[in-house]
């Protein structure tokens, strides 16, 4: 099956690289921002939006007026320009909000360019992109398939990334004959119908302290520039401790990032069929009590790691009702005695006498209900 598929990889460039991709961002923005404007005052005037084909022809009168968008990448512009074109499509579907300006205030600067005549290239340990040159990258793998195209980003850390993607084809894994039930929880990060936990590792509440530490640090020096009456853009140490508050962030992000790829892939590898529930997991995060523990845990962005890897490799994933009482049922005998409250953590059926752990059963319930679910369809 042809996919298209991403790989990121960190960048070195040299200081020289990293003045033109600041220059690549900063233009990019200004022809989004300076179309983003025009497209607002025609909608309000007519009731209807600009088209890309008309935002396109203009840019190249815009170059003309604006000498200084001829030294970045054209690709890249244009590129600023289709974004702009489907964000509205898309708000006129009612898919998404209308689109908003952008600020080099932002915390994540990007921007992306086309493959077009082989000038997005990987070569050994380098990449080769349009009018930047090579640019030394981490190799942790071998690109493989056809380059689309190629987003530059810089973090708020300082650090700059490539994400390539590309159209590639994947072969659908070996089956196993195996299918599983999986109960998502807090404290335990997963619970697996054959009777095993996930540990949730906490990578937030573990890095807390200390970046409550740095973040006290960087309000002490905002108040400091501030009662100088210095901009904080222009303030060298609230600057270097926001990169610092930043890279913990960062860290963080990684570790999960990490943790749920693994074990996505794991589950993907070992079983056909993975039966989950489908959580409200927006509605879940109104709860103020539980909203930061729900969104250390990231059950949304596991799931969304299941779906596209069985999608590739020919799994299957079967979603249970949010309102099936899969905690409430017994996975023995099917008895349900009454509803039992969040407090109760393990219990014995009245009738088979069974002695269950609360989350392991919701597991083996999930996944019978899953089974008889996929055998129907």
């Amino acid at each position: 099956m042809l996919i298209n598929k991403a790989y990121k990889f960190r960048l070195y460039p040299t200081k020289e690289q990293e003045i033109f991709i600041a220059k690549t961002i900063g233009c990019s923005r200004f022809v989004f921002n300076r179309f983003l404007g025009q497209w607002n005052d025609t909608y309000q005037e007519t009731g209807k939006g600009l088209t890309y084909n008309a935002c396109s022809a203009e840019l190249t009168q815009l170059k003309k007026e604006f000498v200084w968008l001829k030294e970045v990448d054209s690709i890249a512009l244009q590129s600023s320009l289709k974004n702009l074109a489907d964000s509205y499509t898309r708000f006129f579907k009612k898919q998404n909000k209308a689109p908003r300006f952008k600020s080099k205030k932002n915390q994540v600067q990007s921007y992306t360019t086309k493959e077009t005549n082989s000038n997005i290239a990987i070569v050994d340990n380098k990449i080769k992109l349009p009018k930047l040159g090579l640019v030394r990258l981490a190799k942790s793998r071998e690109v493989e398939g056809r380059i689309l195209n190629a987003t530059v980003r810089r973090n708020p850390s300082g650090k700059f990334f490539v994400s390539i993607v590309v159209k590639t084809d994947v072969q659908p894994l070996k089956k196993t004959d195996s299918s599983i039930g999986i109960d998502l929880g807090i404290m335990d990060f997963a619970f697996f119908s054959d009777g095993h936990k996930m540990d949730n590792h906490t990578f937030t509440a573990k890095m807390e302290k200390k970046l409550k530490r740095e973040q006290r640090k960087l309000s002490r020096r905002a108040l400091q520039a501030k009662n100088k009456g210095i901009h904080l853009l222009d303030a060298k140490n609230y600057q270097k401790q926001k990169r610092k508050v930043a890279r913990l962030h960062e860290r963080v992000r990684n570790q999960r990032d990490d943790f749920l790829h693994k074990l996505s892939t794991d589950i993907i590898k070992n079983h056909d069929v993975i039966c989950i529930e489908d959580l409200n997991t927006k509605g879940m995060l109104r709860n103020h009590k539980l909203a930061k523990s729900i969104s250390d845990v990231s059950w949304s962005a596991f799931v969304s790691k299941l779906e596209y890897k069985a999608k590739w490799y020919g799994k299957t994933i079967v979603k249970i009702s949010r309102w099936f009482p899969s905690s409430q049922i017994c996975s023995e005998c099917g008895h349900q005695d009454g509803k039992k409250s969040l407090e109760i953590r393990d219990w014995t059926c009245s009738i088979c006498h069974k002695h269950h752990d609360r989350d392991i059963n919701a597991s083996q319930n999930i996944l019978a209900e899953g089974v008889r679910t996929f055998d129907l369809a």
